[in-house]
């Protein structure tokens, strides 16, 4: 009995854990829902409690270059403390909600290639290493989101990568501590000006906030570089023609 309990506190015939998402993909500020499925090991097990933990790879940039590590950005607490006995499985439910500035990670079921994240279950086993589990998470984007980048390709844009950058955009709402920056080579009509389009939202339950980063090429006189621009659109917006208000404040940062 006392070598089943130095087994349990070393990890070996403690419980399985895994993490099965009803809700696969989400958007930003929906409900993320799903089951913690635990089975009992050999021995019984005192859980302290469990938390899921939303990750993202971002890059962060430093004097010598840049380097990519895991940010968590959310912590949900799913469960009160329980005992689990010795092969039982027990069904932990959790139905929470995700940030409204969480990432998207595809757009009409279509990957942006650089964008990686994940929900991380970490299980609290009183005198045993911590149990876990990792799954990816895909966030697709609001109806508002989506409708402005379905804009922008509609007006001769196409995606080229995408990625998470460590700071914050001055002059936003942002409370993440990263933002997500989603790139576009230049529509023909805008190639003689610019070279290519960055784009970021920062989204509250009221409104999202539209970052135009525009890189300019420059001119027989100069006035090449990035160009940024903040614009606000609403949440009932989404049904609306957005076409000529996209290509307003493209032209106007050019």
């Amino acid at each position: 009995m006392v070598f089943k309990k130095l087994l349990g506190a070393l990890g070996v015939g403690g419980p399985g854990v895994d993490t099965v998402l009803s809700t696969p993909v989400v958007r930003p500020g929906g409900t993320m829902a799903g089951t913690v499925e635990l089975t009992g090991g050999t021995v019984e097990a005192d859980i302290r409690g469990i938390t899921l933990t939303l990750v993202a790879r971002v890059e962060i940039e430093h004097e010598d270059g840049e380097s990519t590590g895991l940010y968590p950005f959310a912590r949900f607490s799913v469960t009160a403390p329980l005992k689990l006995a010795p092969g039982e499985n027990r069904s932990v439910p959790f139905s929470v909600q995700v940030p409204w500035e969480t990432p998207v990670t595809a757009v009409a079921g279509q990957r942006l290639h650089g964008m990686q994240l994940g929900v991380r279950t970490e299980v609290d086993i009183a005198g045993a290493l911590d149990k876990g589990d990792s799954d990816p998470l895909e966030v697709e984007p609001l109806p508002v989101q989506h409708r402005i980048l379905e804009t922008l390709l509609q007006l001769g844009f196409r995606f080229r990568a995408a990625d998470l950058e460590a700071g914050h955009i001055r002059g936003t709402g942002q409370t993440l501590p990263f933002y997500q920056e989603i790139e576009y080579s230049a529509a023909p009509q805008y190639a003689h000006s610019c070279n290519s389009l960055e784009v970021s939202f920062v989204t509250t339950p009221d409104k999202v906030e539209v970052v135009l980063e525009a890189d300019r090429r420059g001119g027989l006189f100069g006035g090449g570089g990035d160009v940024i621009r903040t614009h606000v659109v609403g949440h009932g917006q989404a049904d609306e023609d957005l076409t000529a208000l996209v290509d307003g404040w493209i032209r106007a940062a050019l």
